[in-house]
């Protein structure tokens, strides 16, 4: 099965870079069947921090109460420089360089600013809106990362492989599929999954340019 997605934009240098995301899979119930997905640009070759995520049939969309995420920064660079949360998610910015750094997040999903610091800021940001806020520093210019916030604990990020694994119940379910070079303003692509009683594999194409 294959999904030929829009071709996505480039960012210049707000453009992800090539570092894994977090995820926080919840306790997945006896019956749960792995789906792996392959996500691919459009010559077949892996694309890295892609966020695969499942609306699981009959689940609302919720928010995590208790959930905590780290994104830090070493080598005056963002790693991750791509991270998944659910919605509700507190993420704490730890700083590990020698030099400050000074935060912020214009993007609608989250607006904030972590003022020149070092160390690790007392009070986390909790992403508490679906969507992608894109992060950078008033100091560095290079630097940059991208926080996607979904609303269900099913997600996982693409490794170098283009590769990611998420544990399902069976059922109908919705997945979506987003990459940073991917339009902000638009809605990630998605499709219907069907999950039966045997593991299951997928490969989604986007079309990079």
């Amino acid at each position: 099965m294959q999904l030929i997605l829009p071709r996505p934009r480039r960012f210049g240098l707000l453009a992800a870079l090539c570092a894994l995301g977090g995820s926080a899979i919840p306790a997945i119930p006896s019956q749960a069947v792995p789906l792996t997905v392959i996500v691919n640009d459009e010559n077949g070759q892996p694309l890295a921090n892609a966020v695969v995520s499942i609306q699981v049939q009959g689940a609302a969309a919720r928010a995590a109460t208790s959930a905590r995420a780290e994104l830090a920064q070493r080598g005056k660079r963002f790693v991750p420089s791509v991270l998944v949360v659910q919605t509700g998610t507190a993420v704490q910015f730890p700083n590990f360089d020698t030099v400050r750094h000074h935060v912020y997040s214009f993007s609608q999903v989250k607006t904030f600013e972590l003022k020149l610091y070092a160390g690790t800021p007392t009070a986390p940001i909790v992403f508490d809106k679906a969507g992608t806020a894109i992060l950078g520093c008033n100091i560095h210019d290079k630097m940059s990362a991208h926080v996607r916030v979904v609303d269900t604990p099913y997600f996982a990020t693409t490794d170098a492989n283009g590769r990611a694994q998420i544990d399902l119940p069976p059922g109908e379910h919705t997945l979506s599929t987003w990459h940073p070079g991917l339009a902000a303003e638009l809605p990630a692509p998605s499709q219907p999954v069907r999950i039966g009683s045997d593991a299951a594999k997928l490969t989604v194409r986007l079309k990079a340019s």
